[in-house]
């Protein structure tokens, strides 16, 4: 079986030739009806070929979310795990937005059906919580070394709820967040062009200045478009790390379709968008 590079390398390469733009897969009902589609199996294999066929060729990074897929049971997960293979084989690389966080044999569990080779969810990074304590986190990142793979822990999410555990203080006079940062920092340690364990970090918290994201890792940025942030807020949000941030866009992009040549417009505008936003940093 042909060994990956690392994930961050590979990355890298995807940001430098097509430009960092993240475009989300999220096949929640309300998009589905828009688009004319059915909520049910055959409405979601539709939205997510669609937007494979639409951008996968041309973005860095396709990320499904895969509750929209699982809330259809084994069918639903069959088609996320066709759009996982549909994506990557144009290109792009896949980030997995499953949010999973356990402890032990169940967290390994949960790396090997995203980020083991052998599986069919095989994805090129995964999405995990670290509030069962970051080394609840090891099985994952053992498994992600192994196989060429990537995490992006959650550490400064722009939801209104995380603020409340993510900027408590610690003991040692740290917040918890900086504690995650802390650790991405050390995992990433030495590597090179880019760590592969990134930390998501809401493009909508405005001033970040307080805590120190250069991680030598990505910094998954949700927020842009629908959310509220701005390709433009990039730069004054990450300040000198945003050279490694890659802006997630979903609802910006997809209330486009089913059009792919609208799709791909609207992809194409951001992508242009966060490079001239960043082209200074």
């Amino acid at each position: 079986m042909t060994v990956l590079e690392p994930f961050g390398a590979r990355l890298r390469r995807a940001m430098d030739e097509r430009g960092p733009l993240c475009v989300g897969i999220d096949p929640h009902a309300s998009l589905l009806d828009q688009w004319g589609l059915n909520d049910d199996v055959a409405g979601l294999e539709r939205f997510s070929r669609t937007v494979v066929e639409a951008v996968a060729d041309r973005v860095a990074v396709l990320k499904p979310q895969s509750a929209f897929f699982e809330r259809f049971g084994s069918r639903g997960v069959a088609v996320l795990e066709k759009s996982v293979e549909q994506a990557r084989a144009a290109g792009a690389l896949v980030v997995m937005d499953a949010k999973r966080g356990d402890i032990g044999s169940t967290m390994a569990g949960y790396a090997e059906a995203f980020l083991h080779k052998g599986s069919p969810l095989f994805s090129d990074a995964l999405t995990v919580s670290p509030y069962l304590g970051y080394g609840s986190l090891s099985p994952a990142i053992a498994l992600a070394r192994e196989n060429g793979t990537g995490l992006f822990v959650l550490a400064l999410t722009s939801n209104p709820e995380g603020g409340g555990v993510q900027h408590a203080v610690r003991a040692d006079g740290r917040t918890v967040a900086a504690t995650i940062l802390g650790h991405l920092a050390a995992e990433n340690e030495g590597e090179q062009p880019l760590g592969s364990f990134g930390a998501v970090v809401g493009a909508t918290l405005g001033d970040l200045s307080s805590y120190d994201l250069d991680i030598n890792g990505p910094l998954l940025a949700p927020g842009v478009g629908a959310q509220g942030a701005t390709p433009a807020d990039l730069p004054s949000v990450f300040g000198a790390a945003a050279r490694n941030v890659v802006p997630n866009v979903s609802r910006g992009v997809l209330r486009h379709g089913p059009d792919i040549g609208a799709l791909r417009a609207s992809a194409d505008r951001f992508a242009e968008e966060i490079r001239a936003a960043l082209a200074e940093v």
